[in-house]
């Protein structure tokens, strides 16, 4: 009850004309009654009105966005091109010019004569053709195995000194890095005895605590992005090189943006530079004894 209710007295008794005045409207059939019946159903029949032009905008709204799905889904299929069309399926011949195409970019102000002596021989670089299936992550661990074989078998060895590894897999970015560690730390390329997977990114961790971990660890596997690898390879003596059998560059994926690892100028620049030109690296892939691995 209201509080208006509550200050009633107890004793009060209500007035008998209000009373037989308020029964005779309640039971009055007049024309104020019928007209309050018209107006319901004029109310019902707006309302009804309101619900088909609600149910008319909903129907719309679902055509347009329908139709933007689709647009989008059309300008996706034009815009990603298939699995096979990536630079990695190629034979040595045509990857061999493209790194070296590559390359020119990076070090626009050399001469030809001067990019020679940075390009990366043919033979150097890794026959993957026999490779026809996606170059995804969930493939690597089926990929290494059948075009790799003998890094498989280094993978499943113990190093026997600390920050050695056997192969080198640069990625473009932090998370992607992150992605490529958890796939190669399968058991079924490194078994039981298999050095650790090294994920090397700059983000949330400092070059010095990398040096460290690097130094008193026995690493199989380096994974990292191209700014931190150089540094570590460049600036540092915390990467040994010396049991570096393969390095494996991840230019099949694209970022957001659909862009490849060799796409972006800056990681570009970085894997070019400090990286495969890191002076002992380089030395080793062109005396044939690192492969280079484009996946």
């Amino acid at each position: 009850m209201s509080g208006k209710a509550d200050d009633l007295q107890d004793d009060f008794v209500p007035d008998e004309t209000i009373v037989l005045s308020e029964e005779e409207d309640v039971s009055d059939d007049g024309p104020e009654s019928m007209s309050g019946g018209d107006q319901d159903q004029e109310g019902e029949s707006s309302h009804k009105v309101q619900s088909s032009d609600d149910k008319e905008k909903k129907r719309k709204r679902r055509e347009k966005e329908k139709e933007r799905k689709a647009k989008k889904r059309r300008m996706a299929e034009t815009l990603e091109p298939a699995q096979p069309m990536s630079i990695a399926f190629q034979p040595p011949t045509q990857l061999a010019e493209y790194l070296s195409s590559m390359q020119a970019k990076t070090f626009s102000k050399m001469s030809s004569i001067e990019l020679v002596d940075m390009q990366i021989p043919e033979s150097s670089i890794a026959d993957t053709t026999i490779w026809t299936g996606p170059r995804t992550l969930d493939e690597l661990v089926d990929f290494i195995p059948k075009v790799l074989p003998a890094l498989k078998v280094s993978m499943a060895q113990r190093p026997k000194l600390n920050g050695t590894p056997c192969l080198i897999f640069v990625a473009g970015a932090a998370l992607r890095v992150a992605d490529v560690t958890r796939v190669l730390k399968t058991k079924k390329l490194r078994g039981e005895k298999g050095g650790e997977v090294a994920k090397l990114f700059a983000r949330h961790f400092k070059l010095e605590e990398h040096v460290t971990y690097l130094k008193r660890t026995k690493i199989g596997v380096a994974v990292g992005t191209p700014g931190r690898l150089g540094k570590l390879l460049c600036e540092t003596d915390a990467v040994n090189v010396a049991k570096v059998t393969h390095v494996i560059l991840d230019v099949s994926y694209q970022d957001a943006k659909k862009r490849t690892l060799l796409d972006i100028p800056e990681t570009r620049d970085e894997v070019f530079k400090t990286v495969l030109g890191a002076p002992k690296l380089l030395q080793s892939i062109k005396a044939g004894n690192v492969k280079v691995v484009l996946f």
